[in-house]
């Protein structure tokens, strides 16, 4: 049995308004009959008895039956787009769900055009394209109405319809291949262009933007070269369709006349014939017209499927007892983010076995050398990263068990490239809870030693930091990302190189930060080599090579390794000494030999 999930539920919720809006559809097609009809009595009866009153009566007919068919539209086109709030409000949030944890899986995945995907198939399902497809099934009513004008006015019809419908097969089979290539290949390139502008003071500083520029229009004009050869042969098509329709119209109305000379239809039937056939085509003419959103529909609509069948709902997690702040990591074994395996089958390990504890109250420091796995630690302590093995836990649980936003509420985490978003300085502190208090967001500013630093800015809290948090330096992004790990005092507070971009009172400010979460009982694990930071530690963990060198109290670990200094430093005097030439004897005169 096929899982269930957020995707096919939205579209069953869409089935069900497509069941009502075919019933309209079928009768919005009958009233389409209204022109024809009309058209036929006007030629073969009013003209024919020159009688006023009937030409005012079955005009007033017409257009009561157009007013209902106009109405029928309305509601067909309403009952469509109400289904696409529907369906947008059920994919909203499992989507955005989604998005992130694909995201952290594979972070160069450029899941966030998923949500894009969404607004093409919702925008595809409730415009003009889909209406070609619900009328389209009415087509062979209106051919069986040519037919029954004439035989002969309904092989034209019918013929017209299979060359314009074999038409719209070829473009199909003409663009789809080059249509899915130029849609994988401007992904691409729009997630280059949105990684790499985000770098744009290292691109002027470098010098880099015009071999960054050539390999973005290398990338661009792939995706119009395959865009142009796509749209020139649809183009030709469309031409084609455009000629066989205007001849078709040409082949119907000579065909009535030569009936109608014939004295075996009547001049109204030709007209009426030729308005029939063009209803009939109308539904074909516009399925190959909006071929390209039904292609691009049906893109984003495999790609939902994709990421919708590939991530399952998160699980609904039991309310835990809020978290003391005891972290505990026992063989823990991580991989890159969407690496892929070597010749022995496995993945390359960034952390290999790392195995510590941290008690509440006590501040941990991360040392280690550049790529020795420090912030990937970080990611797993924060539940950003899935473990390839071992575990994290808090309290005893595996994070992975927590609730994510019970979790979230009780744990702080500041990166090492603090990222704000859009939005004042305030909501960014409280993290953009609705019902967070000025009271708490002040609160955090002066534990993170921000206040005084925010009032400095033009509005005040009230300052849009701007995308990415552009509007701020990188001092003041820190600590605003400071503020923001701390809001609310949580139990574990997680920060990856907290100084890097901070003055000397920053520092200050931050040191009195970690002395007063430690008072207050609140666990701490900084990455940092900082001595006056280190000072403050109980713990200590030094990573190499992703795995663990030592990891004990800080004061016996520093102690121990300025002991070994000062021995291997006595080591290599002594081997210096030991290693020196002897002196050469002095010879007194006194000891000369007498002639």
């Amino acid at each position: 049995m096929k899982a269930t999930t957020p995707l096919s539920q939205a579209y069953g919720k869409f089935r069900a308004v497509f069941g009502a809006t075919v019933l309209f559809s079928f009768f919005s097609n009958i009233l389409m009959f209204v022109g024809p009809l009309y058209m036929l009595q006007v030629y073969d009866r009013v003209l024919a008895s020159r009688n006023e009153f009937t030409l005012v009566m079955i005009s007033g007919i017409a257009v009561a039956l157009l007013v209902a068919y106009g109405l029928l539209e309305f509601i067909r086109s309403k009952l469509l787009v109400r289904a696409g709030l529907q369906f947008d409000d059920m994919l909203a949030n499992p989507a955005f769900n989604r998005v992130i944890r694909h995201q952290l899986a594979s972070p160069n995945s450029g899941a966030h055009a998923t949500l894009q995907d969404i607004d093409r198939v919702r925008e595809f399902m409730t415009g003009q394209g889909i209406l070609a497809f619900f009328d389209a099934p009415w087509v062979p009513l209106f051919l069986a109405l040519c037919f029954a004008f004439h035989p002969w006015l309904g092989m034209v019809a019918t013929v017209g319809a299979l060359i314009i419908f074999a038409l719209a097969l070829a473009n199909e089979f003409a663009t789809r291949g080059l249509l899915a290539e130029a849609g994988n290949a401007n992904a691409g390139a729009s997630h280059f262009v949105n990684t790499t502008v985000q770098n744009a003071e290292v691109i002027r500083a470098l010098g880099m933007e015009k071999q960054l520029t050539n390999r973005w229009v290398a990338q661009h004009d792939d995706v119009l070269d395959k865009q142009a050869k796509a749209s020139g042969r649809a183009g030709a098509i469309m031409a084609s369709t455009k000629f066989v329709r205007m001849s078709l119209q040409i082949a119907i109305l000579g065909m009535g006349a030569y009936l109608a000379i014939l004295q075996e239809i009547s001049p109204g039937i030709m007209i009426a014939a030729s308005i029939v056939m063009g209803r009939a085509l109308a539904p074909v003419e516009q399925a190959v017209g909006q071929w390209k959103q039904f292609v691009a529909a049906r893109q984003a609509h495999k790609r939902l499927t994709n990421i919708f069948g590939s991530l399952n709902d998160e699980e609904d997690r039991m309310q835990l007892p809020d978290p003391k702040g005891n972290l505990s990591v026992q063989g823990l074994v991580a991989t890159a983010p969407g690496a892929k395996a070597g010749a022995s089958g496995a993945k390359p390990a960034l952390l290999k076995g790392i195995t510590f504890s941290v008690n509440q109250g006590e501040v941990l420091a991360v040392i280690g050398p550049s790529g020795s796995g420090k912030s990937t630690l970080v990611r797993h302590l924060v539940g950003a990263a899935q473990p390839a093995g071992g575990s994290v836990r808090l309290d005893g649980t595996e994070l992975h068990h927590w609730d994510a936003e019970q979790l979230g509420r009780h744990m702080g985490y500041m990166p090492q490239d603090v990222k704000l978003f859009r939005g004042s300085v305030a909501e960014n502190i409280s993290r953009f809870i609705p019902d967070a208090g000025d009271a708490e967001v002040t609160a955090a500013a002066q534990l993170s030693g921000a206040y005084d630093m925010i009032q400095t800015l033009a509005e005040g809290y009230d300052t849009d930091v701007g995308d990415g948090g552009q509007s701020l330096s990188g001092g003041q992004r820190q600590r605003v990302g400071l503020a923001r790990a701390v809001f609310r005092m949580p139990n574990l507070v997680v920060l990856d190189e907290p100084n890097s971009n901070l003055d000397a009172q920053g520092e200050q400010a931050l040191a009195a930060c970690i002395q007063e979460l430690k008072k207050q009982g609140k666990t701490v694990v900084l990455v940092t080599h900082k001595a006056n930071l280190l000072a403050l530690t109980d713990k200590t963990l030094m990573l190499v090579g992703g795995s663990v060198e030592k990891f004990g109290p800080t004061r016996e670990m520093f102690a121990q390794q300025a002991q070994a200094q000062q021995q291997l430093q006595a080591q290599k005097e002594q081997q210096e000494k030991a290693a020196a030439p002897a002196a050469p004897a002095v010879v007194s005169m006194s000891d000369k030999p007498r002639a």
